[in-house]
């Protein structure tokens, strides 16, 4: 049995709106992340003297800093999906909600 409720929300404009926005930003967001992840374990299978590189006279190494690079990308694009999660896509929600309960 279907939901009146459920196929007023589905045929809203406003929800196709969202369902374009959201899944678009996120299969942006999925693909920047894996082109990065990748990309750096594609540097240490093919490129590891390049990661061995001292960074000046220390023991550390250029590896060190692009994986905390990595980790930090990840918390970046993190905050980006849900900062615009909260804003836009809260307020389409909303919407879609109080045109539906009317």
């Amino acid at each position: 049995m279907r939901d009146p409720v459920v196929d007023k929300i589905q045929s809203h404009p406003k929800y196709q709106e969202l369902r374009t926005k959201r899944s678009g930003f996120g299969w942006l967001l999925t693909i920047l992340m894996l082109v990065v992840y990748y990309g750096y374990i594609a540097l240490i299978a093919f490129n590891k003297p390049f990661l061995a590189t001292p960074i000046g006279s220390g023991v550390t190494t250029l590896g060190v800093p692009i994986g905390m690079g990595v980790i930090v990308f990840t918390v970046v694009i993190t905050a980006i999906y849900v900062r615009r999660a909260n804003s836009e896509f809260d307020d389409l929600t909303a919407d879609i909600l109080k045109d539906v309960n009317k």
